[in-house]
């Protein structure tokens, strides 16, 4: 357990002394924060008793901490989707990648192929002429 630490505050005109095992600093803004929540329905309201006030303003706060935790619900859903999304993704890419190397095996294999079928065209046309200019010498 940490070293408690001894805030004075003051709140809706009031001074308090508030000790616990949160940092001075995050305490300050704590009450600050009530404060302003406070200070707030007073100024609209300023029939209102001071007891009234504490308990709009903590039903206030009660309100924001609802919506909070109704949006950090709704972000970790989110981002839940976009992880599954992404671990979606990932797996999309590496099938793609396998196929990307077995189509480029087989594009190797194809030029390979088509390379020795040029050659083979090729002494085929070879053959070809050579035969063409016997025959045409023959007939000279």
């Amino acid at each position: 357990m940490g070293a408690k630490n001894k805030v004075e505050l003051r709140i809706a005109g009031k001074d308090y002394t508030i000790v616990g095992t949160e940092p001075e600093e995050y305490i300050q803004r704590v009450g600050h924060y009530i404060d302003k929540k406070m200070s707030e329905i007073m100024r609209v309201r300023s029939d209102l008793s001071t007891s009234l006030v504490a308990v709009l303003t903590a039903v206030n706060v009660g309100d924001d901490l609802f919506k909070i935790r109704e949006s950090e619900q709704s972000l970790k859903k989110e981002l839940k989707n976009a992880v599954d999304q992404l671990e979606s993704l990932k797996e999309e890419k590496r099938r793609l990648m396998q196929e990307n190397s077995t189509l480029n095996g087989l594009n190797t294999s194809l030029k390979l192929e088509l390379a020795k079928r040029e050659a083979e065209l090729g002494e085929v046309r070879n053959s070809l002429n050579k035969a063409e200019r016997i025959k045409e010498s023959e007939r000279e």
